[in-house]
């Protein structure tokens, strides 16, 4: 496995390319930074839904692929919002785009609705999804997300090699059925981190020696693992690239 993303997934840097942008999960974690980061982004190109981090299109950018040879498909969104049609566009974009070595990410935390797109992606296309915990009970407070179980089975049903998914921000977990979960999915990397704002959003965490044994569990089943936000000053802060 660690093979596969070396060989494949070997770039210094990710860009992100954003002609669908906004997401209506409202996950509590996400507002303090990434939405801020969203709303300061629309001011500068003055696009009220940016601000609003409503679901959104940007047709102007379907021409605009940046150079970096590792794209982050609509980062700022979540596509389950956006209209299929339009990304039967975006993918189409992706199919005729000739960069030698692109590699690409398409993210949801619906990842059902993936499904309906795996013959429009090119081979070299990573699907992830976010699975913070195993666990249900209490997730509506957090998330209008799918629950975690739903996300996981529906994730396990996409028939597409290339998966990666993220732990971020981590969620008290049970052991032995969350790590049986990403086992299952054979991710070709796993990223773990803690909520990086705790001043701001109080979350339920799992202490940081669970957090390091299921890590140490799946990197002993050859699943490669990128720690994040980890609050240890063992690890400091890294980002997708570092897989890249």
């Amino acid at each position: 496995m660690t093979t596969i993303v070396a060989k494949e997934v070997k770039y210094r840097t990710t860009r992100s390319w954003n002609p669908f942008v906004g997401c209506n999960f409202r996950c509590s974690y996400c507002k303090p930074s990434f939405q801020n980061l969203i709303a300061w982004l629309g001011r500068m190109h003055n696009c009220e839904l940016c601000q609003q981090y409503s679901p959104h299109e940007h047709s102007e950018r379907l021409t605009r692929i940046p150079s970096d040879r590792a794209i982050f498909v609509c980062e700022d969104g979540d596509i389950a919002f956006a209209n299929p049609d339009f990304m039967g566009k975006v993918f189409g974009a992706m199919q005729k785009d000739k960069k030698k070595g692109r590699v690409w990410f398409v993210q949801s935390k619906n990842p059902r609705c993936l499904g309906q797109y795996l013959r429009m992606l090119p081979e070299n296309t990573f699907l992830l999804t976010t699975l913070e915990t195993n666990r249900d009970e209490g997730y509506e407070r957090i998330s209008s997300a799918p629950k975690p179980s739903v996300r996981y089975r529906g994730f396990l049903s996409l028939q597409w090699e290339k998966k990666m998914v993220t732990v971020e921000p981590i969620l008290d977990f049970d052991p032995p059925i969350f790590t049986k979960w990403i086992e299952s999915l054979k991710p070709q990397a796993v990223f773990i981190g803690y909520n990086s704002h705790p001043e701001v959003v109080s979350l339920p965490e799992p202490h940081k020696n669970k957090t390091w044994q299921l890590i140490h569990a799946l990197e002993t089943k050859g699943i490669p693992v990128l720690k994040k936000e980890m609050r240890d000053r063992r690890v400091r802060k890294k980002a997708y690239r570092d897989f890249l």
